[in-house]
């Protein structure tokens, strides 16, 4: 009887730089670790700044809670915005306005010399302080107390601030509609303090209109 032949056993090949599969395999790993170092890169370019927690007002004193740390990315100009790598300049003072989370310039904080505003609290018409916030900028108009009743008619109403920044809203008092007031405090020019507070205490009525474009409630 005639013995059938045993078939051999393939040895299994170390695959070579000519199989397709393991080129493949190599371009994938390369791809990938490219695409992370770059990813990780990116990551690093970014750098800590301070941004605006709430709309900051000129005149307001910097406190911890007026900033908080954003990594962002910047091109150019990384130099004008204040570096989050240090710790928040409380104690300093906001110079100009800026919005709830905007980059906090350089140019934006200085010392109290720097401040050319002061704090007034005002009482005005209550409708005409509708909508108004921390950070609106109003238009301030008075009309002197009449010395009688049918003066009233003729007094001249007289616009003493523009675009004055809104420090804080206060309450309300003497409930809604006509005669009802609320108290507002506003940064008012050094020079502009003086005839301000004379008029307030000469019982004069204030109005206070919105600026163009000005925050409105909410937006604080």
């Amino acid at each position: 009887m005639t013995e059938l032949a045993s078939p051999s056993a393939k040895r299994l090949q170390r695959p070579s730089w000519r199989d397709s599969r393991l080129v493949v395999g190599v371009l994938l790993v390369v791809v990938a670790a490219t695409l992370g170092a770059k990813a990780v890169a990116s990551a690093d370019d970014r750098v800590p700044v301070w941004v605006a927690a709430s709309n900051l007002v000129a005149g307001d004193e910097v406190e911890e809670a007026s900033f908080v740390r954003a990594d962002v990315r910047l091109a150019d100009g990384m130099n004008a915005y204040l570096a989050a790598d240090a710790p928040a300049p409380t104690g300093s003072f906001m110079v100009r306005d800026v919005r709830a989370g905007e980059l906090v310039p350089v140019s934006a904080v200085g010392d109290a010399a720097a401040v050319a505003v002061q704090r007034v609290t005002v009482r005005a018409d209550a409708m005409s302080t509708t909508g108004l916030a921390r950070g609106s900028r109003v238009d301030v108009f008075v009309t002197p107390k009449a010395p009688t009743t049918s003066d009233a008619a003729t007094t001249p109403t007289k616009k003493v601030l523009e675009s004055a920044a809104v420090a804080a809203v206060m309450t309300s008092s003497g409930g809604f509609g006509a005669g009802s007031m609320t108290s507002v405090q506003i940064y008012v020019p050094a020079d502009k303090v003086q005839p301000l507070v004379e008029a307030v205490d000469g019982e004069a009525k204030l109005t206070l209109v919105p600026s163009v474009g000005t925050v409105t409630g909410g937006g604080a």
